[in-house]
């Protein structure tokens, strides 16, 4: 037992835990005793000291920083056994590990384990919905839900699962045997389900109930479980920004030899231009909750209006990151279609430099229009127009990349299977987001719609039609190469047109009730509504009930569907020329690009060459399984 505590794992980590809490005691009594305050031990501020140690403790004992800390003390270098590298076994995946494979699973089913927490969330919120009046929660609980269901799906979900599919397929896509920085790589994952446990904890001591927008001053005189909401998000953010490093330096300095940049993948372009935006957007979100944090604990006033404190000042720095985050949240989605779009139409991408300068551009222009969020705000007017202007224009790269995809599809050999029922749903539904976009960059009209439901059916036409589309058709498209299995085809179409049919109908209607002058974000609401509201309760347990399909089709055929071959798709790209699941350290020959990724059509094309002793050797011609086709 005593080695046990001192390895680096779980139970190190629960006395780490312990130790963390004490630490946080100890400091509060001898800062409060230093300053005189009386009583010397106070339970809040006990509480919120640790909620920024406790953490760190038990990512110490699971081992995060050993290596770190080791190195720092100056001992002899260690040789690196790869013990913590690659998985054995299912315990694997519940320890610190520095593959990039094992870590992208973990990314991915760590996000949609939240996701459904979120969705069942959002489904009791849905059941209070579906009549005027109380039903099952009051006001302040249900501020709670709607605070917690968007915090878990944005920040622990549709952020991190992109993280989780580009940690698993980037280095492979560009040669790599693996990240550049593995620890670090793996230190970014852990922090993940640090952030979520500390959101969904704020219901033991009264749910941060301020909205994921958490406005101040509101936030700043909430119950205490708002902290873990602003303290969790310090992690989630950290997380963000260390794994944007991580693919920066990966894709500059480690693709294949022949790989410029313009023989990238348009996923590792996606995913170059996302990391872009977290690294120079994602402190922004963290200041504005420091800023927070301190005039809660500590009394300043950052956003006290009676104390020249500036409220705006928080609308403006938090939008300035979370306008941003809107496209950190669709990138790599567009990364994903493109390589499926291609695969399945059996044709090059059409006009793909333009569609990597245009994936630039949307960079370059995100942060030009944060302020379209506060159009109702009380800020100054001048500033509106020029918001207006910039927040159509950057509908100009989206189009641009609509456009590519349609004139991909147009002629080519298609094959409509599960992962391009997903991408052809995204480019419907994603398109239907971004015109009630370009309504809402009108003032006259966003004046009259804003904080209504058209807004919440906006966002999710966006973030639900176009984000977790591509999720859902990514997860399909690459489940054969990480799990060696293949996904029941049925499952997946069935999957898909419950899910279609189902988010229409709930969230269509939301366009209607928004326009007539029903408010988001309420528990109650006029008798006029209660029609609309029950079709869409309704509806929304019936697209609840369709992400059953989804797991069970998921872990059945990991658990026991035919196995894959290693290219099932046909595809030129790298990850597809290695074994289903690949290799410890991705190729067993160094790889080198002699040709652009999607050359489809092209006789003899060929992505990527092997040398084999010396020779170069083509990858072997991919096999059609006989199944899931």
């Amino acid at each position: 037992m005593t080695m046990k505590l001192r390895a680096p794992g779980w139970y190190r980590a629960v006395l780490y835990v312990g130790l963390g809490v004490l630490f946080s005691l100890a400091l509060i009594t001898v800062a409060r005793l230093g300053y005189g305050l009386d009583p010397v031990v106070d339970g809040r501020s006990w509480l919120l000291v640790s909620l920024l140690a406790v953490p760190l403790f038990f990512l110490g004992g699971l081992g995060a920083f050993d290596t770190w800390f080791h190195w720092a003390a100056g001992r002899p270098t260690r040789p690196d056994d790869h013990s913590q590298h690659g998985a054995t076994s299912w315990r694997s995946y519940f320890a610190i590990n520095t593959d990039h494979k094992v870590i992208g699973i973990q990314y991915v089913v760590t996000s949609f384990s939240f996701m459904f927490i979120g969705g069942a969330v959002a489904m009791l919120m849905r059941a209070e919905l579906a009549q005027p009046g109380s039903q099952l929660v009051d006001g302040q609980t249900f501020n709670g839900l709607f605070s917690v269901h968007a915090a878990l799906l944005i920040f622990l979900f549709i952020i991190p699962v992109f993280a989780g599919l580009a940690n698993y397929v980037l280095p492979l896509m560009i040669g790599a045997p693996d990240m550049a920085f593995p620890r670090l790589n793996a230190l970014s994952y852990w922090m993940l389900p640090v952030a979520g446990v500390m959101m969904l904890a704020s219901f033991l001591v009264g749910p941060f109930a301020s909205g994921w927008t958490a406005y101040a001053p509101l936030s700043t005189t909430q119950p205490v479980g708002q902290m873990f909401f602003t303290i969790g998000v310090q992690f989630a953010g950290a997380s963000s920004i260390a794994t944007a490093l991580n693919f920066l330096v990966t894709i500059i300095t480690m693709r294949a030899p022949g790989m410029s940049f313009f023989r990238m993948p348009l996923l590792v372009w996606a995913n170059f231009s996302t990391s872009l935006l977290v690294v120079i957007a994602t402190p922004f979100i963290a200041a504005s909750q420091f800023f927070v944090l301190l005039d809660y604990a500590l009394g300043f006033n950052f956003f006290q209006a009676g104390a020249n404190g500036d409220v705006l000042m928080y609308q403006h720095v938090f939008w300035f990151y979370s306008h941003p985050a809107v496209y950190i949240m669709m990138l790599p989605g567009f990364g994903i279609v493109s390589e499926i779009i291609a695969v399945k139409s059996r044709k090059p991408i059409f006009g793909y430099r333009m569609m990597a300068f245009s994936l630039l551009a949307i960079v370059v222009l995100g942060f030009t229009v944060w302020a379209h969020h506060m159009f109702t705000s009380g800020m100054q007017d001048w500033i509106r127009i020029p918001m207006m202007v910039t927040t159509a224009i950057i509908a100009v790269p989206t189009g641009i990349k609509i456009f590519s995809w349609l004139a991909t599809l147009w002629r080519g050999v298609l094959h409509v299977d599960t992962p391009m029922l997903f991408a052809l749903g995204f480019l419907t539904m994603f398109t239907l987001g971004g015109i009630s976009g370009v309504a809402l960059a009108m003032l006259p009209f966003v004046i009259h719609v804003s904080d209504s439901y058209f807004i919440v059916a906006h966002l999710h036409y966006v973030l639900f039609g176009g984000s977790l589309f591509t999720v859902y058709a990514g997860v399909y498209y690459w489940f054969p190469k990480m799990t060696g299995r293949m996904y029941d085809e049925t499952l997946g179409r069935l999957h898909f047109w419950v899910t279609f049919v189902a988010f229409n109908i709930t969230f269509a209607p939301m366009h209607i009730v928004g326009v007539q002058g029903m408010p988001r974000r309420v528990s109650d609401y006029a008798e006029q509504f209660a029609n609309w509201n029950l079709i869409i309760s309704l509806a929304s347990f019936v697209l609840g009930l369709s992400t059953l399909v989804f797991v069970y089709n998921m872990v059945s055929s990991w658990v026991g569907g035919p196995r894959a071959p290693a290219n099932p798709w046909r595809a030129l790209t790298l990850e597809w020329q290695v074994s289903s699941p690949p290799p410890i350290f991705n190729f067993d020959a160094v790889p080198t690009v002699v040709g652009g990724p999607y050359e489809y059509g092209v006789p003899g094309a060929v992505h990527g060459v092997f040398k084999d002793g010396g020779a170069e050797v083509a990858p072997p011609k991919p096999t059609t399984p006989s199944v899931a086709q």
